[in-house]
């Protein structure tokens, strides 16, 4: 029954028509909450006044249609196509059929009337309108009375816009004239479908079809222009706009609270525009229509075409604390914030975060993730840390936690807070974090509790990195023999401890056997090919000196000397060494297997920072 779409079959085909238009003839006085819409020919008014207390006794929740009580007040002569108040909402006007009525909106009594190919209200006085009687020919009324015939540079007129100023639509741009005077304002270069004034005459907002642009309109620059006749006839008057913001979303109704645009779009989403910033109030059902909003109860109200009407609450409180932050008048938001339930206090937050007043934010947030991205930013890294203190233990394993940890600590590091940076890495399993910062401070005691944290959490490649720098060779031997990583196990014996070869060599065999028993017996084992292993009791003397010495770390300090030391051969000079100890020994010693057998002298300095 809501359709207005008419199918009309044919031997050829078929037409569909569409009658009429999908937006409801309808309007609401925004200080009486007066609700005035059109039944075919007859006008029906219903009052929103004092529905927000309705609602919280029956316990109506925001999109559900809202219970009214619609009162007759009579028929029209012609079929309205639209119904507009006045701005003091004292006078309705009806169009259709190129005609307008203007009546009283509590009796509907016929005030004045005319035709009109369109007509709009000014936002100044009561009985001030306009009309564009012909694509040529747009005249003003003053108090009810025609007033001037305005000729506008276009070449055809083809809507009219009210407000503050005139609006004339034309074919490429829109001109804006003074109410009083009929003065040319100002031309711009779009096409609106319609223009939005705030309450105070300050802010215009032109819809076009893709985009919105906000302007700042300069009341006093105007008056002052037409007052010393210092306007271009051409031009019209300098600064008369300023444009603030552009608005890129597609809308299809929508009122100015303050310096707030409450706004539905094509998307079907309520949504307000303030400081250049979109924010979304809630998603729609089905294309609703706004009809304005009502400060005293706190709510926005919207229709469907089938005259349905619903309402979203909105607070005043926060609308007008964003204003005052846009207009940078601190003072009367910090005297307005107390008045905001703290239920609306993270939407307030989210608000000062995109007007870059984040300090101002963190005070106001009780969203503790809100408060810990915005404590980071600001540097303020206790804070931060005393909100990831307070997650609940159920929490505390989460992925989210832990990166909120690791996002703390990797500041904490870059700002040289060591102390911190560590208590967030060990907070988060950082394990790779732990072991640069331990490698990076020299702290070997933190290496070695590492090698154990990492080894217990399956970090197999921190520990045996930990465990390498230890020289811990035996337990790196061993953590690759326990992972099934042997032939690994077997090539780091055969270079840094070559007492195990044996044994890992046997294993290797065993396990290598279930793949190819001819490439097991490949492998030799250096118990019984000690000729294909040159060297090896030295090697295992360099072993032995090797373990004695390792927990002898260098200082890092030490480091341009001691890398020369990389490039010593020890088993050379292990072998140089015994030479000279065997040439000063006395003649009767002289066996090769007693010369071999004597430990050679302990080495230098320099070879001790080689071995270890």
């Amino acid at each position: 029954r809501d359709a207005n779409k008419l199918a009309i079959g044919y031997d050829e085909g078929t037409v569909v028509l569409k009658l009429g238009h999908e937006m409801p003839v309808a309007s609401m006085d925004n200080h009486t909450g007066k609700l005035v819409y059109s039944l075919n020919n007859e006008i029906v008014t219903a009052t929103l006044k004092g529905i927000a207390e309705k609602v919280e006794a029956e316990g109506i929740s925001d999109g559900e249609r809202l219970p009214l009580s619609a009162k007759d007040l009579g028929s029209t002569e012609i079929y309205p196509q639209s119904v507009k108040h006045n701005c003091n909402g004292r006078f309705i006007v009806v169009c259709g059929d190129g005609e307008y009525i203007i009546y009283t909106s509590q009796a509907l009594r016929n005030k004045s009337f005319g035709s009109a190919l369109d007509f709009c209200w000014s936002g100044l006085g009561t009985g001030d309108y306009a009309v564009r009687e012909t694509i040529s020919r747009v005249k003003t009324f003053k108090n009810f009375k025609e007033h001037k015939t305005i000729k506008a540079p276009l070449s055809s007129a083809e809507g009219l816009f009210g407000g503050q100023v005139l609006a004339i639509k034309g074919s490429d741009c829109v001109v804006f004239f003074d109410w009083s005077e009929g003065v040319f304002i100002r031309k711009i270069d779009v096409v609106p479908t319609d223009v939005h004034w705030n309450e105070s005459g300050e802010l215009c907002l032109l819809v076009c079809e893709e985009t919105c642009y906000v302007l700042k309109y300069d009341a006093n620059a105007v008056t002052s222009a037409i007052e010393n006749n210092s306007f271009s006839a051409e031009e019209g008057v300098e600064g008369a706009f300023e444009l603030l913001h552009e608005l890129n979303d597609q809308v299809k109704t929508g009122e100015w609270v303050g310096d707030c645009f409450l706004y539905t779009n094509n998307s079907n989403r309520l949504n307000y525009f303030v400081g250049g910033e979109i924010m979304t109030l809630c998603h729609l059902d089905q294309e609703m229509y706004m009809l304005g909003y009502l400060p005293k109860e706190d709510r926005v109200f919207l229709i469907d075409k089938a005259l349905n009407v619903v309402s979203y609450k909105v607070l005043l409180t926060v609308l007008e604390f964003q204003t005052a932050v846009v207009r940078e008048d601190i003072e009367a938001a910090n005297e307005i914030l107390p008045s905001i339930p703290e239920s609306e206090h993270n939407s307030v937050a989210r608000f000062l975060e995109s007007q870059g007043l984040k300090e101002e934010a963190l005070s106001v947030t009780k969203d503790p993730d809100q408060k810990f991205d915005l404590s980071l930013e600001l540097g303020k890294l206790d804070v931060a840390y005393e909100i990831l203190l307070q997650i609940p233990e159920a929490d505390k394993d989460t992925t989210d936690t832990q990166s909120k940890w690791k996002r703390l600590g990797d500041l904490a590091l870059s700002t040289g807070d060591l102390s911190r940076a560590e208590q967030c890495s060990e907070a988060s399993g950082d394990t790779a974090g732990l072991l640069l910062l331990y490698t990076c401070t020299g702290n070997a005691e933190g290496v070695s509790k590492l090698a154990a944290q990492a080894k217990d959490l399956g970090k197999t490649n921190v520990a045996f990195i930990s465990l390498f720098l230890l020289g811990r060779i035996e337990e790196c031997v061993e953590l690759l023999m326990d992972t099934g990583r042997i032939p690994e196990a077997a090539f780091l014996a055969r270079t840094y401890m070559p007492s195990e070869m044996s044994p890992i060599v046997a294993k290797w065999k065993a396990d290598l056997s279930k793949v190819s028993e001819r490439a097991a017996q490949a492998l030799a084992d250096p118990a019984q090919y000690p000729n294909l292993f040159p060297d090896l009791e030295w090697a295992q003397m360099v072993e032995e000196h090797f373990k004695k010495n390792r927990e002898n770390y260098l200082a890092a300090s030490s480091y341009p000397e001691a890398s020369k030391d990389l490039e010593l051969d020890l088993i050379d000079i292990f072998k140089q060494q015994a030479s000279a100890q065997a040439m000063a020994a006395p003649p009767a010693v002289d066996t090769p297997e007693v010369e071999e057998a004597k430990a050679p002298a302990p080495p230098t300095g320099e070879d001790e920072a080689a071995a270890a």
